[in-house]
């Protein structure tokens, strides 16, 4: 994911221009004498909207936000349950246990997003939502847990953290589900330093989370902010007019960097393909993948080890698989589950099925400026420790 790999001089003129053109005003409300008709987060949601075909973005401080203020659209509260995949960054189960929220984990597959069948299997009457997560650049299927989701009356909020910019059957990633969740932290596809959005066509939900992101605020178009009521309780969550800046060029180079990075990606997997590379890679499900990385399996969890060995030696590195994988199992949780008690004697083995995918596997990182030397350099040493490892 990497829009920093294209941070440049355009990024640092947004930043100057909110200190020579408007004043230096950083929230992004209010101070409307002062800022010359400057609102670069309204800007950026409003550039959202247009690129994605949405009507209504909120933009807020990051995903986990983000997450959390849908959650808050939707009513989510104390006695539902939310199912999310074993396989997501940790911040959308932080997200759903903020609510009060039961947590309910369900296994991957190989797509390394939720098996539809597992969700499927865990709906209960107190079921109130499913948040499927497009991990590592990848779409989960959103045909059928859309479909079974409508089947049970379920809502669906996409976690499209690791997905911006992705596609399922041509619709962007995050506007299939009520609603969509965007991450632009420092590691994403395109990046503001911290920040992310909140999508939805239902004007409803976008009025109370937009309060919600900022602490109940009706936002009235009748009198000031200071003398608006509120519709709700709510939290800050709201996004400076840094990021918003900053949002606003990366968006535009979004394109690019999807194009690019789905090509290195092509011209890696073509290189070991035509090296004989013995092992399977990760089940892709549509074509509006992002080209984040590239995974495969390995037949053994000793091997994995043998690999991993090799690529340590070659100066290779990996991408969340097993790097950060304490962050993104929830084998791994154990400091929520003890609070709270959920799985509190069975998380060390209960996802077998998704250890036996992640444990079993290696992510190669895909950048955008890998040249094509530095492509074939990577493919020859993925193919020379295959070899030594097979």
């Amino acid at each position: 994911m990497p829009g920093f790999e294209v941070f440049g001089e355009e990024e640092r003129q947004a930043i100057n221009d909110i200190f020579d053109k408007n004043g230096g005003i950083l929230f992004a409300h209010g101070f409307d004498a002062m800022r010359n008709g400057v609102y670069r987060v309204r800007e950026f949601e409003a550039a959202v909207c247009k690129k994605f075909n949405v009507k209504y973005a909120q933009a807020v401080a990051s995903c986990t936000a983000a997450l959390r203020i849908a959650l808050a659209a939707a009513g989510v509260g104390r006695g539902d349950e939310v199912i999310i995949p074993a396989f997501t960054f940790v911040a959308t189960a932080e997200a759903v246990i903020q609510t009060g929220a039961d947590l309910v984990i369900v296994d991957i597959d190989e797509s390394f997003n939720m098996d539809p069948d597992a969700f499927e299997a865990a709906i209960t009457d107190r079921t109130k939502l499913v948040m499927p997560v497009h991990m590592m650049g990848a779409p989960a299927d959103m045909d059928r847990i859309p479909a079974i989701a409508a089947k049970r009356g379920v809502m669906v909020i996409e976690d499209s953290a690791q997905g911006v910019g992705g596609t399922w059957r041509g619709k962007h990633l995050g506007t299939i589900g009520a609603m969509g969740c965007y991450s632009f932290d420092a590691g994403k596809v395109m990046i503001t330093g911290e920040g992310g959005m909140t999508i939805t066509n239902d004007e409803s939900l976008f009025v109370k989370a937009r309060a919600y992101h900022d602490h109940g605020h009706e936002y009235s178009t009748t009198v000031g902010r200071g003398a608006e009521g509120a519709i709700g309780e709510g939290f800050n969550y709201r996004m400076t007019e840094l990021q918003g800046a900053i949002g606003i060029v990366q968006l535009g180079k979004l394109d690019m960097i999807v194009e690019t990075q789905r090509a290195n990606k092509a011209k890696l997997k073509a290189l070991l393909d035509d090296g004989g590379f013995p092992f399977r890679y990760r089940k892709i499900l549509d074509e509006g993948e992002l080209g984040d990385a590239l995974i495969f399996f390995l037949e053994s969890r000793d091997q994995t080890q043998a690999f991993l060995a090799g690529m340590q030696q070659e100066g290779l590195g990996t991408k969340n698989i097993p790097d950060a994988i304490r962050w993104h199992f929830a084998k791994h949780w154990s400091h929520m589950f003890e609070k709270y008690g959920w799985y509190r004697d069975s998380y060390a083995t209960l996802w077998s099925r998704s250890a036996d995918i992640l444990e079993q596997s290696v992510a190669v990182p895909i950048m955008i400026k890998m040249t094509d030397a530095r492509i074939e350099e990577v493919a020859a040493k993925l193919l020379k420790i295959a070899k030594d490892v097979a």
